[in-house]
């Protein structure tokens, strides 16, 4: 049982079990680090060996033993058993190298994680549901409300990164964004949970696969797909009214769709729409201080129309109209492409990209086919900012690059495509095509780049800087829902976050190793524009009140975080 401050932050834990049971809850586990006292008072004396290590020292011991595997996923391995045994011994290690463990608890090495999830699995984490056991979801999810829930990831492991359906591996994606909620907004694991909606999978491999440990059936559609997902918002309204829900990873339609039907009726955004839009517009936004320009006076070409590349589309439009576009103008400035070339009004188009489709007879140098490609359109639109979620690796080639160099001193390049094998473009071709001018920023880690004796800091446009803020700034403001504007501001916060030495060295977005920074000052724009949206209300976690005062919120925010330090056990 957790003992909570006034703001709603973990100070004791009253334990009510003695001996092995403290060693099975990963929660209140210290392992060697328990003080000879504890080990009294909590049954433990003799279940452990005579000397005591500080969590300092647990963490050290720690890195040896990550640094002596051979592969990521083998770091990937321990550091999961290591969380199910110790979460806070588990984040305690994260935080101490985040730029370096973030990557191994989630892109690129979560991806593999995800693909083997069944020949992996070594305990249970989250929940699973599928068609049989989603009528009793209520029921399950009221197991877990003394663990007070403030964010839950779900996923129906369709649209996982650039690897597509995962059937149950998906969840590996909502135990990793969970712990970057942690790390980067101080959300205690305790109240965090990971959801998987198994709703069957059409990946052959999995189930012709003898271990696959999903739900063995393709995957359910249409009305019963919808039922499905309607039976699991409702549940989790009635047992959670006032958690943050994320969806992540459904597939295109799927994401839109959903997100949109629960706009109102859940505290809910999608991750991989609004979060990419973010981060890729708060990428923008650092470029247009270097080249002294305005968001409304560049072209975007988004070469990808999935759930992101649309999410993009949809957040460059909301910035736009701000700053005094109508959405007509907007939409008028932002190309789209798909597989099969530039999206038009006379295709046959799913709901979600018509937004942004074009009318050819509007487009007087769109002549025959050939000018729906990448190459062509780059060069007659004149597209200033070249931006890449196609998975399609190496399709922003140096007649494209230079294309875009043809239209602007300083060109806009962001290849985002995860994971880094699936880049539109490498940052050092970049760099080299462009005498490096060009403002480059990508969706996986890579080094720097040395051009010329010149150093470039490649950003990396990881919507870890932006879906932990949003997450604690809706948790503390007591926002009833998420609004777009609230990922605006969010993308402002995270491009101010730059310094004027990064952007000299060309960086679009912050380092990884300032996440927790970069996160409250999220917070504090998220809960500020829920204030001023009117869609605030006392936050449901905390007795301090902020009463809609900017610096009582920010007081409220910092004080929400949960760090990962041992906290006092008190035996009842």
């Amino acid at each position: 049982m957790f003992k909570y401050d006034e703001y709603g932050n973990t100070r004791e834990i009253y334990v009510y079990d003695s001996g092995s049971a403290i060693h099975s809850n990963a929660f209140i586990n210290k392992g060697t680090a328990f003080s000879i006292d504890e080990r009294r008072r909590l049954g433990l004396t003799a279940m452990l060996p005579p000397a005591v290590r500080s969590l300092e020292h647990q963490v050290a011991n720690s890195r040896v033993k990550v640094r002596n595997k051979s592969t990521d996923i083998e770091r990937f391995i321990y550091i999961r058993s290591l969380f199910d045994r110790n979460v806070t011994l588990a984040h305690a290690l994260i935080r101490s190298d985040i730029a370096r463990y973030m990557s191994i608890i989630y892109t690129p090495t979560v991806g593999l994680a995800c693909q083997h999830f069944s020949s992996m699995f070594r305990s249970a984490n989250g929940l699973h549901f599928y068609p049989g056991n989603i009528d009793q979801a209520e029921n399950v999810l009221r197991r877990f409300q003394p663990r007070d829930i403030r964010v839950a990831v779900v996923t129906d492991n369709q649209g996982i990164l650039g690897i597509g359906d995962q059937g149950a591996g998906g969840i590996a994606i909502c135990l990793g964004k969970l712990m970057l909620y942690t790390q980067g907004a101080g959300i205690a694991p305790w109240h965090c949970l990971p959801i998987s909606l198994d709703v069957g999978t059409d990946n052959e491999a999995l189930l012709n696969d003898d271990e696959y440990l999903g739900w063995r059936h393709r995957r359910i559609t249409g009305d019963q797909y919808i039922d499905f997902v309607q039976r699991f918002a409702r549940a989790f309204r009635n047992v959670f009214p006032n958690a943050l829900c994320q969806w992540e990873d459904f597939s295109k339609q799927n994401a839109f769709a959903i997100r949109d039907a629960y706009l109102h009726d859940l505290i809910s955004f999608n991750d991989d729409i609004q979060g990419t839009g973010a981060i890729t517009l708060a990428a923008i936004l650092t470029a247009m201080k270097i080249k002294g320009e305005k968001l409304r006076d560049q072209v975007y070409l988004i070469h990808g129309a999935g759930a992101g590349g649309v999410g993009v589309a949809e957040q460059i439009a909301t910035a736009l109209c701000e700053q005094g576009l109508d959405m007509d103008e907007a939409q008028a400035r932002i190309f789209t492409l798909d597989s099969r070339g530039l999206i038009t009004t006379d295709r046959d188009l799913l709901p979600y990209k018509r937004k942004f489709a074009k009318d050819p007879a509007s487009l007087d140098w769109l002549r025959d086919e050939a000018d729906l490609r990448l190459e062509n359109i780059v060069a007659k639109a004149g597209v200033t900012v070249l931006i890449g979620t196609s998975g399609q690796a190496g399709c922003f080639s140096r007649d494209v690059v230079r294309s875009v160099l043809a239209h602007t001193e300083r060109p806009v390049i962001l290849p985002l495509s995860n994971p880094t094998e699936k880049a539109e473009a490498v940052p050092a071709d970049i760099y080299s095509w462009t005498g490096g001018r060009a403002l480059v920023a990508t969706g996986s880690p890579f080094p720097d780049v040395l051009f010329e004796g010149e150093s470039f800091r490649v950003g990396q446009c990881n919507n870890v800087f932006v879906f932990p803020g949003v997450g604690l700034g809706v948790l503390a403001s007591g926002a009833r829902e998420v609004l777009p504007r609230f990922f605006t501001a969010a993308a402002t916060a995270v491009s101010a976050c730059v310094t004027r030495e990064e952007m000299a060295r060309g960086a679009l977005v912050p380092p990884v190793t300032t996440l927790a920074d970069v996160s409250l000052k999220v917070a504090q724009a998220v809960g500020e524009s829920a204030i001023a949206s009117g869609v605030s209300r006392p936050c449901a976690f905390s007795s301090f009140q902020h009463q809609n005062d900017a610096s009582r919120l920010k007081e409220l925010i910092r004080k929400m975080r949960w760090e990962p330090d041992y906290l006092p056990l008190v035996a009842m």
